[in-house]
């Protein structure tokens, strides 16, 4: 499929405008959030946690698509681009999912950061049980069929 030389520079043009505008948000957004004092940080631990994590992959990801699109690119960096675009599409969708599973099954908020090997779960909780850590591992075990001793839960208050 040949893309034109119009529709390349549209497809540019918008990745630039998204990269702005992501660049505009981090700036506006750190330079308006309060100081992170240990009380406050702890507080929006979840919701930092994610802003930071999400703003990292969208420019991850906008950096893969720019190779893939970018028709100066060899067939074999636009291949990486894919497998790596694809790769972390597919971890981003794996830890919305096991997300949701451990909220669904009674916590009040949990994140999963996962690596080729490990998973790591924080879940909003002073303190964990032994019931409460089988449900998790056993919600991480059938989702990536991970062994236990490659997932770490990690109580955050």
């Amino acid at each position: 499929m040949v893309i034109s030389k119009r529709n390349k520079i549209i497809a540019l043009s918008a990745m630039l405008v998204l990269l702005v505008t992501t660049g505009f948000l981090n700036v506006f957004l750190n330079n308006s959030a309060p100081t992170n004092t240990d009380e406050n940080y702890q507080g929006n631990f979840f919701a930092n946690y994610r802003m930071m994590r999400d703003s990292g992959r969208s420019q991850e990801l906008m950096y893969y698509q720019a190779i893939i699109n970018n028709a100066n690119a060899s067939a074999e960096a636009k291949t990486e681009a894919e497998t790596k675009y694809l790769a972390l599409a597919a971890t981003i969708n794996a830890e919305q999912v096991l997300e949701g599973l451990i909220v669904a099954k009674g916590f009040e908020d949990a994140i999963v950061a996962s690596t080729t090997n490990n998973i790591n779960v924080m879940v909003k909780a002073t303190s964990l049980t032994a019931s409460e850590v089988a449900q998790i591992v056993e919600a991480v075990q059938t989702q990536t069929g991970k062994s236990i001793d490659n997932i770490k839960i990690i109580p955050v208050v």
